[in-house]
């Protein structure tokens, strides 16, 4: 029996067999739940994505692509990935990229999940509960105003959002622990101009490889020196 979708309904066996074929293409096991919750997310996404907001891709081919296989391109190469119960605090996660991912497929991982933007947190809430996930916590909020309450109390930090790596770097480390990673998704590889203020810091640049996307992709890991 099909399951009940408001906008993928004629492309669901299409898009479960093309996520399974992008799952196997990056080494990620999921299981059937997993996979039925990334597919129902995908469909709240763009059943919601006007009324809210949320994301100016309203081809559901394009979002499957550029949304969903591109935040989970990032997951193999994720900090930590092997270990268990590592809290992880995604800046600026918008409708949920890649918060809402990674919580699918880090079940045994906590998710932050901040934006100040009020509709979207409000998304990611409701979306999360129809879904069944228990990980994550969808917070309203700026970075600005989350570095008292939860200061050194991250292992990994992510943003897909940031423009400018000292941006990012500036407003994420007071909230980074010790031994914690930041990890930026990027498109094209950043310059040396880009990082020429985070001398402080140690980077390591890896491209991603997105299934079915030729665009450049890569991942910036930072770590305190």
């Amino acid at each position: 029996m099909t399951p009940k979708f408001s906008k993928i309904s004629h492309q669901f066996r299409r898009f479960a067999a093309a996520s399974d074929e992008a799952a196997q293409s990056l080494g990620l096991t999921r299981t059937d739940v997993q996979n039925m919750q990334i597919l129902r997310y995908l469909d709240g996404l763009l059943l919601w994505g006007k009324a809210y907001n949320l994301t100016a891709i309203t081809d559901p081919d394009e979002a499957l692509v550029k949304h969903i296989f591109d935040c989970m391109a990032i997951i193999p190469m994720l900090p930590f990935v092997t270990q268990p119960n590592k809290s992880l605090l995604d800046i600026g996660t918008g409708a949920g990229l890649p918060s809402v991912i990674l919580a699918i497929l880090k079940p045994d991982w906590h998710i932050d999940a901040l934006d100040s933007n009020q509709k979207k947190i409000r998304f990611i809430r409701q979306i999360s509960s129809e879904i069944g996930l228990k990980n994550i916590t969808p917070i309203a909020s700026r970075i600005e105003h989350h570095h008292a309450q939860k200061a050194g109390a991250y292992d990994v930090i992510t943003s897909r959002a940031f423009a400018s790596l000292t941006d990012f770097v500036s407003l994420a480390v007071p909230c980074l622990a010790d031994a914690g990673v930041l990890y930026a998704m990027k498109g094209k590889k950043p310059t040396a101009e880009e990082m020429a203020d985070l001398q402080a810091w140690h980077i390591d640049i890896k491209p991603i490889c997105v299934p079915k996307l030729d665009d450049d992709r890569c991942v910036v890991y930072l770590t305190k020196q």
